[in-house]
């Protein structure tokens, strides 16, 4: 059990933790979104209350080095934890650098499978080397081992990014894999792209919010069903051409073609690689493969294959039951542990963050912890720059509902805008997204105090404060051949804010800076505010109490 802080029993009311989603804190203003915004909220609290930056990227997540940015999933598991774990790019990377993969069961049914059957292995998942869900390095070397395996056909189903790197940069990926491939491509070995599409537009849906996108991955994907090209390089060119403007995550689908007959459908007895090691946005397609009653879409066919992920997206629910590198185990979470407590916990977000508050918090766990409550608000099915402000007042609706209904002494929330409308590179929309969770503040943050209760205001990490990429030597924005500035969708390596609201305890609390602090810090000073000692497998926390 937790043991009580005896220097403070904890705050009367609630506490509550809101996870403004890609809210950075930039080394300039210039290009920031945040700064653009007009945010009287959050301006008030940076002025009035105590508040310190946090480590949200690289080593401090659990990614392989400090150069990698983080995400959603893995800032999640952090804040919830309390604790860094090694995290799928890096497991995937030692697991292929001293070979455990290729000697791990499930690498070895993949390729027996293909053998017994058409000798064909397929490859699907984001194809570029941002390292938030998958890396073109890791598909580089499952490639080459097939060969030197003995499988004949390699056939990869390539999404396009335009995220986690910029915006058009697809053809910098394709036309060098293209050649790798063409170089391997020797002794009866044959492997080529076999179609593709913007990861936004196909395949790569997420929490159930948009069916008709996965739909259209398997047509692509398995069926052969899309426009023709001869090569992946002459996709890429030809669709920008036919839909001048599209960035690359929303480019439609693809089909290579010989003769106008697809290469790279999928039929029974092959072997597909879902190869993204992030799960929420792998899911879904998964299911199409494995399921035997599945019912979202009308598959036409479902071809008997020997299916397995880069990692197991989902260990409740055991999707996929085959899996080339184990997951990390997390355990002892703050959810688990606050539950063991006692104290009743509510999570609340839209569609598009649902799993983050609940299944990344809790530690990659499906189920709620006794005490739990979650509520999802649906996320709209429109371009997020069409609509920056999402789901922020729901949200803060069913906060406001939770607080007054005074059955919860924890509540957690996250705020999508910063980060889905920061992806789409759209300026002025992301500065609305920014407005938007101000407002969203300003009324959530009176409720919180009337409940006699404090927040912890944070994000998972950068995105919004960032809209521009930036020229490394002059760190100012790079323009394109127009003058116009290069749109940023990726993610940053910024620290992000933990600020503290505290109108209940006449200034007792503050907030200590750490400089090895990260996310995972939040868990044990969440602890602290409730009267609890942090769990001896929780990082430190941050709170000061005076």
């Amino acid at each position: 059990m937790l043991q009580k802080l005896s220097a403070f029993p904890g705050v009367p009311g609630p506490v509550v933790v809101i996870v403004m989603d890609g809210y950075g804190i930039p080394k300039t203003d210039v290009g920031s979104a945040i700064a653009a915004a007009r945010k009287p909220t959050l301006d008030a609290l940076f002025a009035e209350c105590p508040h310190i930056t946090l480590r949200a990227h690289g080593t401090a997540v659990g990614m392989p080095s400090d150069d990698d940015m983080g995400n959603s999933e893995v800032g999640h598991n952090a804040i919830g934890a309390g604790q860094v774990y090694a995290q799928g790019a890096a497991l995937v990377a030692n697991a292929i650098a001293d070979g455990a993969i290729w000697a791990g069961e499930a690498w070895q049914q993949i390729v027996a499978g293909a053998k017994a059957g058409r000798g064909v292995i397929h490859f699907i998942g984001l194809f570029s080397d941002g390292n938030v869900h998958s890396h073109i390095d890791h598909l580089k070397a499952m490639v080459a081992q097939a060969k030197a395996e003995g499988v004949k056909t390699v056939r990869i189903h390539a999404l396009l990014d335009g995220r986690d790197v910029p915006e058009t940069s697809a053809l910098e990926y394709v036309v060098p894999f293209e050649a790798f491939l063409a170089e391997l491509s020797t002794d009866g070995f044959d492997a080529r792209i076999a179609s593709g599409g913007g990861r936004q537009y196909i395949t790569m849906d997420r929490y159930d919010a948009n069916w008709a996108m996965v739909e259209r991955g398997w047509k692509t994907h398995v069926l052969g069903e899309g426009p023709q090209f001869a090569n992946a390089t002459e996709a890429v060119k030809g669709l920008r051409e036919k839909h001048p403007g599209t960035i690359d995550q929303d480019l439609p689908e693809f089909v290579i073609a010989d003769a106008g007959q697809p290469i790279g459908t999928i039929h029974d007895g092959d072997s597909v690689v879902f190869y993204n090691f992030r799960g929420d946005r792998a899911i879904e397609i998964t299911r199409a493969f494995v399921e035997a009653d599945f019912d979202k879409f009308d598959r036409v066919r479902a071809p008997n294959v020997t299916y397995a992920g880069m990692l197991q997206y989902d260990g409740d629910l055991q999707l996929p039951k085959r899996f080339l590198v184990a997951p990390p185990a997390i355990k002892d979470t703050s959810g688990e542990w606050f539950s063991k407590m006692g104290l009743a916990q509510f999570a609340c977000s839209e569609t598009q963050k649902f799993g983050h508050v609940t299944y990344f918090w809790n530690g990659n766990r499906s189920g709620k912890f006794d005490g739990e409550t979650w509520q999802e608000v649906p996320s709209d099915v429109v371009p997020f720059e069409q609509r920056p402000w999402m789901k922020a007042a729901e949200i803060t609706d069913a906060m406001i509902a939770a607080l007054q209904s005074g059955q919860y002494k924890l509540l957690r929330c996250n705020f999508a805008n910063g980060d889905m409308v920061g992806h789409t590179g759209n300026f002025r929309a992301a500065t609305m997204a920014v407005e938007a969770v101000d407002l969203a503040l300003a009324r959530l943050l009176p409720a919180i105090q009337a409940a006699g209760g404090v927040a912890l205001i944070t994000a998972d990490h950068g995105n919004a404060d960032e809209m521009f990429e930036l020229d490394k030597k002059t760190k100012q924005p790079a323009q394109n051949k127009d003058g116009s500035f290069k749109a940023k969708t990726a993610h940053t390596l910024n620290p992000v804010p933990l600020v503290l609201f505290d109108k209940v305890t006449g200034g007792r609390l503050d907030l200590r800076q750490l400089e090895t602090a990260g996310l995972s810090s939040i868990a044990a000073t969440v602890a602290n505010l409730v009267g609890f000692e942090k769990h001896d497998k929780w990082d430190e926390s941050v709170l000061v109490v005076k």
